[in-house]
Parts: structure tokens; C-alpha cells; sequence
């Protein structure tokens, strides 16, 4: 069956969906003894049972497939202090994790300091996104750290939370 919905306009596409106000979250993981990890603004919680949480990482990723092939990670909450943290650890190339404090989490992933909550998980499902995969992890561990305010991404931009 041919698609005979009209074509939309990749500017328009990210204009209107940049009105969608999202938390901003770092997916970490340890292949041996380093510390693997990439931003993450596309993360939503799926099913209470069983406990899934979802994110959906670019294709274009070269740290997604490393960390899947571990199967184990840890969603990292940021809070509205840490726009630096995920700038640096939402770029490309070696040593993303210079300087950055963190602990092993539940599951042995990177927590990162500050954070103001984790989620450790195993791979649970991947699905086909279009440019994005679909990632399902099963939460084996969760813990709220602090009672910071969120980092928030609206408008291809980071925010902070206004009211109490």
C-alpha cells in the first residue's frame, strides 16, 4: 500500500515538537572499567507491570550499540544544575566522562553525582524507530536522590522549572 499522507517539513516537524517541554536524563553504562553514557531528552516510563521505562537513542549513536551489547544501564534523572554535565556527555567522541563524578549504581553503571534520581535497568526490547531505536529496559533498581528541581529541554533549549 503506497503512503498517500502528505509530506511533512522536517523544519516544521521540530519547531512543533520542540513546544513539547521534556526532562533531560543520561543513560549510562561500564564496559569493563569505562564508563559509557549519552544524553537523553527522549525518555518516557511505559508499564508499571512489569516495570518498563522507554527511551529512544539516534540511530546514528555510536554509544547506544556499545551499551546494548552490555545489557544492563542506568537512566540518570539530571537536575536543573547539570545543563553542563549533559552537554559534555551529549557530545561525540572519547573521553565524554573527564571529570565527571559518579558511583557505581545498583546494577554497577555509571550514577552520576547530582543526580536527582536513577533507574537501573536491563535490555528488556528494541524496536524499529524511523531514525531512532526504540529501547525497552525492565527496571531492576530505582532511587530518588535529591529533591532538586529538574532539568527541562524545550524549544532545543535547557529550562528550568519556574514554580515550586
Amino acid at each position: 500500500m503506497l503512503d498517500q499522507s502528505p509530506a511533512i517539513d522536517a523544519t516544521a516537524f521540530k519547531t512543533v515538537l520542540g513546544r513539547f517541554c521534556s526532562g533531560v536524563t543520561v543513560i549510562t553504562a561500564l564496559d569493563e572499567d569505562e564508563p559509557l553514557g549519552f544524553a537523553c531528552q527522549s525518555f518516557a516510563s511505559l508499564s508499571i507491570d512489569p516495570p518498563l521505562v522507554s527511551f529512544f537513542p539516534a540511530r546514528s549513536s555510536s554509544t547506544w550499540p556499545r551499551i546494548r551489547e552490555i545489557g544492563k544501564f542506568c537512566v540518570n534523572i539530571l537536575a536543573d544544575d547539570q545543563a553542563e554535565l549533559c552537554r559534555q556527555l551529549g557530545r561525540p567522541g572519547p573521553d565524554k566522562f573527564a571529570g565527571v563524578e559518579w558511583a557505581p549504581s545498583a546494577n554497577g553503571s555509571p550514577l552520576l553525582t547530582g543526580a536527582m534520581a536513577s533507574i537501573d535497568c536491563e535490555l528488556y526490547d528494541e524496536a524499529d524507530g524511523g531514525d531512532h531505536t526504540i529501547v525497552i529496559g525492565r527496571v531492576s533498581c530505582l532511587n530518588e536522590h535529591s529533591e532538586a528541581k529538574p532539568l527541562l529541554f524545550y524549544r532545543a533549549a535547557f529550562g528550568r522549572l519556574e514554580h515550586p
